[in-house]
């Protein structure tokens, strides 16, 4: 006699796999949209430090200028920008499917500051 599945036991691991992965398909895809900004806002972090480094390190050489502009500070940056990112002189722009956030060097050039933002998760930097 031979042993194998019934037809209605396929059936309902089928459903349970289609139960199971319409569960999940929605977490990874919120999960990932969480990640984007997690990087986002460690990337703003990044920018903010290598200005304030950048502009003590000027300081200790003497030079008392403020002038730091976007190109320059996009060069501190260790690891890059990353391919959500886009600068335009001195605007540094995060652009995903959660929306949008620009952040602009002013013009006393010490410090970063957040402009337009529709990214849920960013509206404290």
């Amino acid at each position: 006699m031979k042993k194998a599945f019934t037809m209605i036991e396929l059936v309902f691991v089928i459903v349970v796999i289609g139960i199971l992965s319409a569960i999940a398909v929605p977490k990874f895809a919120a999960t990932r949209d969480d990640a984007e900004v997690s990087k986002a806002r460690a990337t703003v972090a990044a920018l903010r430090s290598a200005l304030a480094t950048e502009r003590q390190k000027r300081i200790l050489k003497g030079d008392f200028s403020t002038r730091i502009d976007g190109a320059a500070l996009e060069a501190l940056i260790e690891y890059g920008l990353g391919t959500n990112w886009s600068r335009s002189d001195d605007t540094f722009t995060f652009t995903s499917n959660v929306g949008s956030c620009a952040f602009t060097i002013p013009n006393d050039k010490v410090r970063l500051t957040k402009g337009t933002c529709t990214v849920t998760g960013m509206s404290d930097l």
